[in-house]
């Protein structure tokens, strides 16, 4: 991906970096007509703009754990999209983390995706503590269980003190309450050492609506031209696009670069509406591809779409993504079991053995017949993987 630069040479790349002596601030907001940086301690300091909406300052003042936001057209006090730490909720000051800072000098290989037995679990309530701490004290109990692989719900922080994760609102930031970012490594390390592997799911199709502020400076962010269950969708096309895209992209390569986890489980992507020539789920696999090497890395997708071709192997180089959940298998035992019938179920109500039998034996359910919910085919077919 290109980075233009601005300020003293630095690319413009969302979010607060190191540079020298000081931190790069950036910030991508079209639709404003001014933005301040609020570094705490300092007076407000105006940040220029270029032709393409970026807004980028160099301070020599900040450093590691300085806390700063932005004031948007002289009033509205932001939190930062693109926050690597929010200590005291996501509507107060960000504070600076030096991620790459976190990366190990020789990092966790990782182990093959055919002994990978994976448990899911959500920070806050799997343990009395509710902390990355927490999970690590349990993590001997998991592995005598023969787990290899845990798998976090989502992270990203959120307003308020309990949530599932699903509706987050700065996606760079690990939730302040289950601890620090550092607690956050402290945990990866802890599994790696016992030879466990850990996967974060993550959620790029949309943005949770409370504390979240792109659409008052950013609106391009988002597109009319497709909508899902929670709006207009993001815009990943055109000029705009780009700049909307490469933001997931850097939150994906900071998960498994920076803190070190071995794969992503990639929350409803049948959502990310792309009708780019190079759709956004190829250029983020293919990124995550060509810049994380030497390790055992897994992309997971959850796809109501059922795009086998997203699993397929491309000229004999490794697959885009290596798996996706088995959701007509759980949908067609859940009705065999449960008997319920309404809302999604509907579409596994009739022929449910059938539809077990072939999600078992052929991956999908649906390959391409006509699903009832929506009334059109939906699937690709997917017995030869």
């Amino acid at each position: 991906m290109t980075e233009k630069l601005g300020v003293a040479g630095q690319p413009r790349r969302h979010g607060a970096h190191i540079a020298g002596h000081g931190v790069v601030f950036n910030l991508w907001a079209p639709s404003a007509k001014s933005v301040e940086l609020l570094e705490v301690g300092q007076a407000p300091r105006r940040m220029p703009r270029d032709r393409q909406g970026w807004y980028q300052s160099l301070s020599a003042t900040a450093h590691v754990g300085t806390r700063y936001q932005y004031r948007i057209n002289g009033a509205l006090v932001v939190p930062v999209p693109a926050s690597s730490f929010q200590p005291d909720d996501v509507g107060q000051p960000s504070e600076v983390i030096n991620t790459p800072a976190l990366r190990d000098a020789d990092p966790y290989r990782g182990r093959p995706w055919t002994e990978a037995v994976i448990y899911e679990l959500h920070v806050g309530t799997f343990s009395d503590e509710g902390t990355y701490a927490g999970v690590e004290k349990r993590l001997d109990h998991l592995r005598d269980l023969g787990i290899s692989a845990i798998e976090l719900m989502p992270i990203n922080d959120v307003p308020g003190r309990h949530n599932w994760g699903y509706d987050g609102v700065l996606l760079n930031a690990p939730n302040a309450r289950y601890g620090r970012p550092e607690d956050l490594k402290r945990l990866l390390r802890a599994a790696h050492q016992r030879d466990m592997m850990v996967y974060l799911d993550v959620v790029y199709n949309h943005f949770g609506p409370q504390l979240n502020y792109l659409h008052s400076y950013a609106k391009n962010f988002f597109t009319d031209r497709h909508t899902t269950g929670w709006g207009p969708a993001v815009n990943l096309e055109g000029e705009h696009g780009a700049f909307v895209r490469q933001f997931p992209i850097d939150n994906a390569l900071m998960w498994l670069r920076d803190y070190g986890f071995d794969g992503l489980r990639f929350d409803a992507v049948h959502a990310l509406k792309d009708d780019s020539e190079r759709h956004f789920l190829v250029e983020l696999a293919e990124t995550v591809r060509e810049q994380v090497n030497g390790r055992h890395v897994y992309l997971m997708l959850e796809n109501e779409a059922n795009q086998a071709s997203l699993l397929e192997r491309r000229d004999g180089r490794a697959r885009l993504y290596d798996a996706q959940w088995g959701d007509d298998f759980h949908n067609a035992l859940h009705v065999l079991l449960t008997d319920e019938n309404e809302g999604y179920y509907r579409a596994f109500a009739d022929r449910t053995l059938q539809h077990l039998a072939r999600s078992l034996t052929e991956g999908f359910a649906y390959q391409g017949e006509v699903f009832p919910l929506h009334d059109k085919p939906r699937g690709e077919r997917s017995v030869h993987l």
